[in-house]
């Protein structure tokens, strides 16, 4: 199956059914990174989102972007450039506190690391207005996908609307509709539990908080618990308390209820400093709810052909690694070179990706695993002190 510049006509489809030759379903930064790589190499893609308008919901914090991966990708997008004029001052300093607020580490930002901090919103921007018009499809929940032989496939929206295309990929999250295709995996709780909360107009309105937090990442950690987070461009603090607790923990909170999700919140961290207690007392707005999941360490399939998987879909693994996003557009990037490369066998380029990607996942969700461990646990955060220090190590 060869992948032409524009959509076309399937004859194998029923009258009425639109084709499409590449359809990517999501529009996070792993999909978008994917269909603007394919754009400079000549290949038209068509992009399904869930999502009513690129609007419809907020895109979450900082991101820190990569050499060796996210940048990467951007280059291969031909977005580096913009991408530089959109990092964070400041945005790769860092600090380490115990649950007394004592700082135990502290790195500036000198300009020369190699992860600058950018919003995802501001990247998620700058991909999409790489894109023609059109090119995404907005309002289309992809509810399920069958085979129909020779590697097409036919994807049925929430709307009851169907099409098919002649390439699926699954750029649709931890809970991908296209996954179940290649997989029976499915995410399992990593036993941490998130509560995010932001702290808006730091400087004017939280100043205390502002300068206990620092210009860039930040960690409080002790007995299996803490808090994590980072200076947003537009002068907020957004952070995560987070711990080991049981699956169903946060299903006990009714977080409707603002003030009582920070009571039974505070409850787990009692014996801590007034000034980190502070950050949830604190928070603007409400608080939300992220249980952790991951996808089983060295998670692979074998090769099915019209179709295949990228980012969380993929590899969905902890964030205590830093990769997520950044490998989610190196698998865009890698994806889309493989198709350029293979113009005419498709079956071909999603081999050679996939024998990339699956030791770069396995290795990166290792660490991810390691990273868990090392900041929730009763020495915290003595252990991600020590990785630090090796890091120092390696570097030297």
């Amino acid at each position: 199956m060869s992948i032409h510049p524009n959509t076309t006509a399937n004859p194998a489809a029923p009258t009425g059914i639109p084709h499409h030759d590449v359809a990517i379903i999501g529009a996070g930064l792993g999909g978008l990174t994917l269909a603007r790589v394919l754009r400079v190499n000549g290949i038209h893609a068509d992009v399904f989102d869930l999502d009513a308008s690129p609007d419809a919901r907020t895109q979450g914090g900082m991101l820190d972007i990569h050499e060796e991966t996210g940048q990467e990708a951007l280059r291969a997008a031909q977005l580096h450039d913009e991408f530089l004029a959109k990092v964070h001052p400041g945005g790769q300093s860092m600090r380490v506190l115990d649950k007394h607020a004592h700082v135990l580490r502290e790195e500036p930002d000198d300009g020369t690391g190699g992860r600058p901090e950018i919003d995802r919103g501001d990247l998620r921007g700058l991909l999409l207005g790489s894109l023609p018009p059109g090119a995404v499809h907005w309002n289309a929940k992809v509810t399920g996908a069958r085979p129909t032989g020779g590697g097409v496939h036919e994807v049925t929206l929430a709307d009851g609307s169907v099409f098919t295309t002649a390439l699926l990929i699954g750029a649709d999250g931890a809970w991908s509709r296209v996954r179940p295709l290649l997989s029976g995996a499915t995410p399992a709780y990593t036993g941490i539990s998130f509560v995010e909360l932001d702290l808006l107009d730091a400087e004017a309105r939280h100043p205390e908080a502002a300068r206990l937090i620092g210009g860039g990442m930040f960690f409080a950690l002790g007995d299996d618990k803490g808090f994590l987070g980072h200076r947003e461009t537009d002068g907020s603090l957004h952070l995560y308390t987070a711990l080991r607790a049981d699956e169903d923990w946060l299903s006990t909170i009714d977080f409707t209820d603002t003030a009582a999700a920070r009571t039974a919140l505070l409850a787990h961290f009692d014996n801590w400093a007034p000034a980190l207690r502070q950050l949830v007392t604190d928070a603007d707005g409400p608080l939300t709810a992220r249980p952790i999941h991951a996808l089983p360490i060295g998670h692979r399939w074998e090769r099915v052909p019209g179709v295949t998987l990228l980012g969380d879909a993929a590899h969905l693994m902890s964030p205590f690694a830093g990769e997520g996003a950044n490998l989610a557009m190196k698998d865009g990037a890698d994806l889309g070179l493989a198709l350029a490369r293979h113009a005419g066998d498709t079956e071909a380029a999603l081999a050679a990706y996939e024998e990339a990607l699956f030791p770069r996942s396995e290795a990166t969700a290792r660490e991810s695993a390691d990273g868990l461990e090392a900041i929730f646990n009763a020495r915290a955060p003595q252990p991600l002190l020590d990785m630090f220090a090796a890091f120092d190590a390696e570097r030297d």
